[in-house]
């Protein structure tokens, strides 16, 4: 009988949690990035708090007109000779890509990096319907040659050194086992060239949709989301509806706003606007543009106040970075799309509370999630929120209960909890009969006598 998946990450949780190797990796990754964002917080915004404060703001408007906004996004996309679909649930985006390959007799495609297609499991889809299916975005590539899941929302082969990619270049594409980064870079480049002419189709995801433009925005630093928008007969744009931006002028917060917080970056290298397919007198750009619109829970998210707030969220994975939970266990042990506090906060809503009650609780509560988001989303006190959800879903027991309604009484007096005090260190010699050698070091010796004890006893030294 397979684990449970909470029993499933406390497992994993433990594993790398020990592993010092996999914990140095994530540190040095994430050390890197930090040191560049606060340095350019400071420089590029001249009051950054202002500047989150406005774009949650923006992003709540968007919510409030989430239905006419989108509307108007489709309308002005239809008007170019693009599609807008609209997809309830993951079957039905993933039903929507089958059948707009098989209208057109595609048979590959070429993807830049996007969660939300991860969110579908679109290649494991794809590769199951006969299709074959390429990652472009170098990190991409890198798990998906490996047979793995991103491992980060920005980068999604932050757990692999050096080392760990040639070893890997030289098992599944033949290179040298001990071809520098620069080397790699190019093996890659040269792979992904010939799919890049040779796909039918092109899948991107959606960073914005800009509703008074009927617009797709797209950014990203290697070059390989425009080619694969470019180069194919048939672009796919898939994008979650809580992407949508009222106006074009809003991305002049939203575009350094993203840039800074998810690496450290004035602007990204590469920002593409698509407004539908190529027109008469283009020399390049796709015969066939599409854009499913996914919900796939959002709209459960949509109608629970406070959670709606979640929606503002753009992907920068700035809390991830800050999470000590995160930084010691990494984004595998979570086992979905989405993982840090984030993902622990809409995973829940987006995949059904029952098989994903565990995840709010992995988390120590201290906030520095909420003070890194750009957006301003409340994520502890959302994970608190979640932990409610899950104890009342919950089936406790008789021994819960009954253990609360004891700890109630023996706290309701000071008499109690000083006799509780007693009782426990005279039990404390009983410990190694009850707790595991590798978990009493975390069980710190009680005190010989309570604060309020030795307050008495030196009371008459004032």
């Amino acid at each position: 009988m397979a684990p449970s998946l909470e029993a499933q990450f406390h497992k994993d949780a433990a594993i790398k949690a020990g592993d010092l190797t996999h914990r140095d990796k994530i540190l040095r990754a994430i050390g890197v990035n930090d040191e560049k964002i606060e340095a350019l917080k400071a420089s590029q915004f001249r009051d950054w708090e202002a500047a989150r404060k406005l774009a949650g703001e923006i992003k709540d408007e968007a919510q409030a007109r989430l239905p006419e906004l989108l509307e108007s996004f489709e309308r002005g996309i239809n008007a170019r000779g693009g599609k807008v679909l609209w997809a309830e649930d993951a079957a039905e985006a993933r039903h929507h890509v089958l059948e707009i390959a098989r209208r057109h007799n595609a048979r590959s495609f070429i993807k830049s990096k996007s969660m939300t297609t991860e969110e579908l499991d679109l290649n494991e889809f794809l590769e199951g319907a006969g299709m074959k299916v390429f990652e472009s975005d170098l990190g991409e590539l890198i798990v998906q040659l490996a047979g793995q899941k991103p491992y980060h929302i920005i980068t999604p082969a932050m757990h692999m050194s050096k080392d760990d990619i040639a070893k890997l270049f030289h098992e599944k594409l033949g290179s040298d086992r001990d071809a520098g980064a620069a080397e790699l870079t190019m093996i890659a480049r040269r792979l992904l060239r010939k799919e890049f002419v040779s796909a039918d189709v092109g899948v991107t995801g959606a960073n914005f949709l800009i509703a008074d433009e009927g617009a797709v925005v797209v950014l990203e630093n290697e070059g390989n989301a425009r080619l694969a928008m470019a180069c194919p007969r048939v672009h796919i744009a898939i994008g979650g509806i809580e992407k949508v931006l009222p106006r074009m002028s809003d991305l002049a917060l939203f575009l350094p706003l993203l840039s800074t917080s998810g690496t450290g970056q004035q602007v990204t290298c590469y920002n593409s606007i698509v407004r539908g397919p190529r027109a008469e007198g283009e020399a390049d750009g796709p015969e066939h543009f599409y854009v499913i619109l996914l919900d796939n829970g959002r709209s459960r998210l949509y109608g629970r106040e406070p959670f709606r707030q979640a929606l503002r969220c753009i992907r920068c994975g700035a809390c991830l970075n800050a999470c000590p939970v995160f930084r010691a266990v990494g984004g595998h042990t979570y086992g979905t799309t989405y993982q840090g506090p984030i993902g622990s906060v809409i995973t829940p809503h987006l995949r059904g509370n029952g098989q994903w009650h565990h995840l709010p609780y992995a988390s120590s509560l201290c906030g520095s999630c909420t003070s890194v988001c750009p957006v301003n989303i409340d994520l502890h006190h959302l994970l608190l929120e979640n932990r409610r959800d899950a104890d009342e879903r919950r089936e406790l027991g008789r021994f819960w209960p009954l253990a609360m309604k004891a700890w109630a009484w023996v706290m309701a007096r000071r008499e109690r909890v000083e006799w509780a005090g007693r009782l426990a260190r005279w039990g404390e010699g009983l410990t190694p009969l009850f707790v595991p050698r590798r978990k009493r070091k975390r069980i710190p010796p009680l005190a010989r006598r309570s604060f309020a004890e030795e307050w008495r006893r030196h009371e008459h030294s004032r």
